[in-house]
């Protein structure tokens, strides 16, 4: 016969158990001198049924559940050599939809924790806070945002990835990737939207100079426009200003899973442009909506549709800037010199007061009212010194870097030689 090893809390269970069995004690009172509960009595009883006094030991680690270990070498040395950065839960997925190889991911957790590969997280103290509830309908609301980041890992300049998101589900309706945080960038991200769906009732964002000015107008003492704030209105959608990062979540929680999920995925496709990455943006929204969006409260779609001509909303969503006309009918625009091409003399306009137009392909529309104004351009050499954001002053000294300051200076000042 077996001999069985028993510690002394184990025999002392195995007593109060035959206890019970011999009907000296009751299920509930085993469980108070055991600390466990009735129904844990009445499962010691059928293990110690089924085994005699083996029954009382606990189960052994692995059971038949257990992975072969040719399996977890397998799926360990995939993970070790492409994705040792990757989190447990985009491994597991990554796993299963490029090699085939199906496995939980609390389970690849565990083994990722065992190899170094993985950090468990301390869960943070609960902060006691009343959450806004999302917006019911699908275009209430959305929240806009830029997010600087060394998006390619080095094998391309760090940009910024502007990232449209609805409040009620969740789904990223727009997202661009562009040099830096500018207002032309969010006019693109802002026509996809506005083509794709329509007009949306407001857009949520936070007091970046792009969005609100503290300046005051001279003449009525009344704050400027800036001109995503004069395009929006002229659509007529609300622009809210968020008081922090926290207020406007749903974006800032989205930037930080794009910026784990969205890099690795380009990591595995070897984009390593600006152009490849829009590109991809287009084949990624569609899988992270899939996976991420929720659905509404309300199934009804509350954007507007878009009524303006292509060449209205292409004036609408454009910088816009004023300039006075010299008699000679010409006006200074960004250093060049612009003459006004107008048949009979054109002397109306003369003194008069015309709006340029940057759009976002890069041409320059002239306006006098609502009249269109040919004209032909010719280049000066004088800059001004630039006037650039906080958020612009990076991406702005990185161009620098790469083209060389003396070629944009070509004139400039000649060595003396002695």
């Amino acid at each position: 016969m077996l001999n069985i090893l028993l510690s002394e809390k184990e025999m002392d269970r195995l007593c109060v158990l035959r206890q019970v069995k011999d009907r000296q004690l009751t299920q509930e009172e085993a469980g108070q001198r055991l600390e466990v509960t009735s129904r844990q009595i009445r499962r010691l009883l059928k293990q110690v049924e089924r085994g005699g006094s083996q029954g009382i030991k606990r189960h052994k680690v692995g059971g038949n559940r257990t992975f072969p270990a040719d399996f977890k070498a397998q799926i360990m040395e995939v993970v070790k050599t492409t994705y040792a950065d990757f989190g447990p839960t985009f491994a597991s997925e990554k796993l299963l939809e490029r090699n085939g190889l199906s496995i939980n991911r609390e389970t690849l957790r565990q083994w990722m924790i065992e190899a170094g590969l993985w950090k468990g997280r301390l869960r943070k103290a609960a902060r006691i806070h009343q959450s806004r509830e999302r917006r019911p309908r699908f275009g209430e609301l959305v929240q806009i945002d830029g997010s600087h980041h060394d998006w390619f890992e080095g094998r391309a300049p760090e940009c910024c990835l502007l990232v449209f998101i609805d409040d009620a589900t969740s789904k990223i309706i727009s997202m661009r990737f562009e040099p830096s945080e500018t207002t032309q960038g969010y006019f693109r991200c802002l026509e996809h939207h506005l083509k794709t769906h329509g007009r949306p009732l407001a857009y949520y964002s936070d007091k970046h100079s792009i969005f609100k000015t503290i300046r005051k107008d001279c003449v009525d003492g009344r704050f400027t426009d800036t001109q995503v704030h004069r395009a929006l209105r002229e659509l007529q959608i609300e622009l809210i200003c968020a008081h922090s990062s926290q207020a406007k979540g749903r974006v800032e929680r989205a930037n930080k899973t794009l910026q784990d999920r969205l890099i690795k995925e380009m990591r595995l496709r070897n984009i390593s442009t600006i152009e490849e990455g829009n590109s991809y943006l287009k084949i990624f929204l569609v899988q992270h909506n899939k996976r991420f969006a929720e659905q509404a409260k309300n199934a009804a779609d509350a954007h507007r549709p878009l009524y303006h001509e292509p060449e209205a909303l292409k004036r609408i969503l454009s910088v816009q800037s004023t300039r006075k006309v010299t008699k000679n009918l010409e006006f200074s625009h960004n250093c060049n010199l612009y003459q006004i091409l107008r048949p009979g003399g054109g002397y109306h306009l003369r003194k008069a007061t015309v709006i340029v137009c940057e759009y976002t392909d890069g041409s320059i529309g002239v306006f006098y009212k609502s009249e269109s104004l040919r004209y032909k351009v010719t280049p000066q050499f004088t800059k001004q010194p630039k006037i650039v954001d906080t958020k612009e002053i990076n991406p702005f000294i990185n161009r620098l870097v790469s083209i060389g300051v003396e070629s944009r200076y070509p004139q400039g000042p000649q060595p003396c030689l002695a």
